[in-house]
């Protein structure tokens, strides 16, 4: 393709999404270029088309058509301190909006903006909200017996919902309820809502989770027609189905999974061959043979997207008769699974490859704390094949990080509950071998999925499809994260063709050594662009991976379904997907439900660290200063991991400002400072469980 062909195919694409920023890989995906000398030759086109004036460079490497940007459509995120940020997938830098140019739009909707000039600059202002993309609304009722009103659970809704009297359901003033959202009319201070559900009573830690499912938009009951449906299943006949699969019963197959699990989604099956390399499959229960497209079932899932998982409960995609029992992989049971079965090399190299419907027999279930001793040397079932795999699982790892791989160790807090759900230690879940052996092949399966499906072949027609995306991080972000280092003691030294993940996992390494990991991971997973689900393949930074999709856990993921059903298709020839608009609407919903999932689960966390924090008002704890704000000093406890907040104005010595420059809170009279990473010693002064807010007083430093 000639250099003026090449410039009108690119173009066409930033005319035809005209409100869109695209970067190089970006192009490239949608022209379907692969060759890595034409994706140079596109960067070095978008700079001239810029200097010809045919194109703006919004950031740094995004560009978009000339003037394309009068009138964008996209989301506003709400902002603490008020007003919001316009956020588009394609448009790196988020737009400010100021509170007075919000025009009754609520935190998450979809809205129509234009740019426009406010105090000499360039911001948001919301010309009309196309679509509430929050309905529903969870909180507790105020009022009297004229006025009603609903205080919300969630943040970052800036205002109090109004509720007429007929509208009450029965609900009372102090009780936590679900309210469904009317309207908001023109010239109203408050949007209108009427409760549709009573929750409980504030405190009560049941109605408090169920409150943070609902605040998120997850149902805790599945509709009877869905299990109406679900009772019709009938167990499987194995005999019958391995006349049309591959029987794997008689090969040596595992799960390791956590002590607590009962949805084991994926298996491990060895065999040692003649020629040495070994063979692995992995195994991934068949939910495509009990869901089928467009049953209520189906319907309902692609609703939930995925499973959520809070402190005390988890909430499935899939009702139980499914997640824990016919799609379940337990030892001693047949089962039906896809498998991508692989002939691998002592070097973890994949020599041969093989993809297809299967029935497995697991022999034994391993918790990951049993498979981790084993591999540290102690006695076990099927420890030859086991130290097999975690060999291989080494070698897949190292590879995969000597090619450019961010490796972010991050440790894990769980509570341990009494019988009433009560919250009476933390416990820190460390990541080892056991899980890095999982996760490498699950790793690999979905590469490799994501290969058959979409990696250009000689002849052979590939359609649409569902890629799990990963863009590179932004040079803002990532100068951000270089003075947030630097306050800390560390630098990002680049090292000759070498990627920066290299020298962000060097960093992390000094990091562990000094203890001081822990605040270091968030820091730079914070600057990497967020993974989502997309049908432009622009291929996964953080893993270093080309192509790569979400295959091994259709139990708790609805990507994973989709992708079931597209392999199987492509593999029986029958057909390949062509509708772009159809698998768009699934790849922009199952990103929004897995965000709102990570929030319902944070949210949950910290309700537990107050609920926890409760029982020691007034006792001192070390911990380490996390992060730094104008109004506050947060800071993790060493002994349990719980966050709380030191407010500036509580600090009574002096006046304390933060310095966003050295990122540090200073006082002004006799310049005390304070950085993160800083050891400190606090009092638990105040716990709020309706705010799920910490609050510490400074003891010493």
């Amino acid at each position: 393709m000639k250099d003026r062909e090449l410039s009108k195919s690119i173009i066409h694409v930033l005319t035809h999404d005209a409100e869109h920023a695209y970067n190089y890989k970006q192009i490239a995906a949608v022209l379907g270029i692969k060759d890595p000398y034409v994706r140079k030759r596109i960067v070095t086109l978008l700079d001239q088309l810029k200097k010809d004036g045919q194109l703006d460079e919004l950031q740094r490497g995004r560009y978009q058509i000339k003037n394309g940007a009068q009138e964008l459509k996209g989301y506003i995120q709400f902002i603490s301190k008020g007003g919001a940020f316009f956020i588009h997938p394609n448009i790196q830098k988020d737009i400010y909006i100021h509170p007075s140019n919000l025009n009754h739009a609520l935190n998450g909707d979809k809205v129509l903006i234009k740019i426009v000039p406010f105090k000499g600059k360039s911001e948001g202002k919301v010309i009309k909200v196309l679509e509430r993309t929050k309905k529903e609304f969870t909180g507790v009722i105020d009022g009297n017996k004229n006025v009603f009103f609903l205080i919300p659970d969630d943040k970052s809704a800036k205002t109090h919902f109004f509720i007429d009297r007929k509208n009450l359901n029965g609900a009372k003033k102090g009780q936590k309820v679900k309210t469904k959202f009317l309207s908001w009319p023109k010239h109203v201070k408050s949007p209108q809502v009427a409760v549709t559900e009573i929750i409980g009573n504030p405190g009560e830690l049941n109605v408090e989770m169920n409150s943070i499912l609902a605040e998120f938009g997850f149902p805790t009951k599945f509709p009877k027609r869905v299990l109406n449906e679900v009772d019709l299943i009938q167990e499987p006949n194995y005999n019958i189905e391995s006349k049309k699969r591959k029987d794997f019963r008689s090969t040596t197959t595992f799960t390791i999974d956590p002590h607590d699990a009962k949805d084991f989604d994926d298996a491990i099956s060895v065999s040692f061959l003649p020629s040495g390399h070994t063979e692995i499959g992995v195994h991934i229960a068949d939910v495509g043979h009990y869901v089928k497209p467009d049953s209520y079932l189906d319907k309902e899932a692609f609703l939930r997207a995925n499973s959520v998982y809070l402190v005390d409960r988890v909430i499935p995609m899939l009702p139980e008769r499914l997640s824990n029992e016919l799609c379940s992989l337990r030892p001693k049971e047949d089962k039906l699974t896809f498998s991508a079965v692989f002939e691998l090399n002592d070097e973890c190299q994949v020599i041969s490859r093989w993809f297809g419907k299967t029935v497995i027999h697991s022999n034994h279930r391993f918790t990951y704390e049993e498979a981790q001793d084993i591999i540290e040397g102690k006695d076990g079932p099927f420890k030859d094949e086991l130290l097999k795999v975690n060999q291989l699982a080494q070698k897949c790892r190292s590879t995969r990080l000597s090619n450019g791989a961010l490796n972010v160790k991050s440790s894990e807090v769980r509570f341990r509950l009494d019988e009433e759900g009560e919250p009476i230690e933390t416990v820190l879940k460390v990541s080892k071998e056991a899980h890095q052996l999982i996760e490498e092949f699950m790793l690999l399966a979905n590469r490799e999925v994501a290969m058959k499906l979409a990696k250009p072949e000689k002849s052979i027609k590939k359609g649409v499809n569902i890629f799990r995306i990963h863009d590179d991080p932004s040079e803002e972000k990532l100068n951000d994260l270089k003075l947030y280092l630097s306050a800390m003691g560390y630098q990002i030294i680049r090292k000759k063709n070498k990627p920066i993940t290299y020298s962000l996992n060097k960093v992390m390494e000094l990091a562990e050594k000094r203890g001081e990991l822990d605040l270091i991971s968030p820091m730079i997973i914070r600057a990497m662009s967020k993974a989502v689900y997309s049908i432009d393949n622009v291929g996964h930074y953080g893993l270093s991976f080309d192509y790569y999709t979400h295959f091994t856990s259709p139990i708790r993921r609805y990507a994973d379904l989709i992708i079931h059903r597209s392999l199987i298709d492509f593999l029986a020839k029958n057909k390949i997907n062509t509708d772009h608009k159809h698998f768009t609407h699934i790849c922009n919903h199952i990103s929004k439900m897995e965000k709102q999932a990570v929030e319902a689960e944070r949210a949950s966390i910290k309700y537990m660290q107050v609920k926890f924090l409760t029982k020691f008002i007034g006792k001192e704890f070390d911990g380490m200063i996390s992060g730094l704000t104008e109004w506050g000093m947060y800071v993790e406890l060493n002994e349990n991991k719980c966050e709380g907040m030191i407010a500036l104005k509580s600090l009574a010595d002096d006046q304390y400002f933060f310095d966003s420059d050295t990122m540090t809170v200073t006082g002004y009279h006799d310049q005390k400072s304070f950085k993160v990473g800083q050891s400190i010693r606090v009092i638990v002064k105040k716990t709020d469980l309706y705010k799920r807010q910490i609050d510490f007083g400074l003891v010493s430093s």
